[in-house]
């Protein structure tokens, strides 16, 4: 999952920084350069805010399934204490 995300990064940060070199050196106008630039620049923030609720996402699932895996792990420790401690007593009392 991590190496999708990487990928997927890497490729958006690639074609922006191409495009970007593409229209600095492109025969335009200043006006149209620096709206070229603009534009490219809150493009690149909407992915950047995309890309950050997808991780949060993705971090919220993980932080719910590690709590569940250590509250089911925490009973189970519970229960095995619990008869290790009647069978301790149980034995104890012999």
């Amino acid at each position: 999952m991590c190496d999708n995300k990487d990928t997927l990064f890497a490729f958006l940060l690639g074609g922006i920084i191409g495009a970007a070199l593409g229209i600095l050196y492109a025969p335009k106008s200043g006006r149209e350069t620096r709206y070229n630039l603009k534009k490219m620049g809150e493009d690149f923030a909407d992915t950047v805010n995309d890309l950050s609720g997808e991780v949060k996402d993705a971090g919220r699932k993980v932080y719910a399934e590690g709590k569940e895996k250590v509250m089911s792990g925490k009973d189970k420790i519970s229960e095995a204490f619990e008869a290790g401690k009647k069978a301790f007593e149980k034995y104890a009392d012999d």
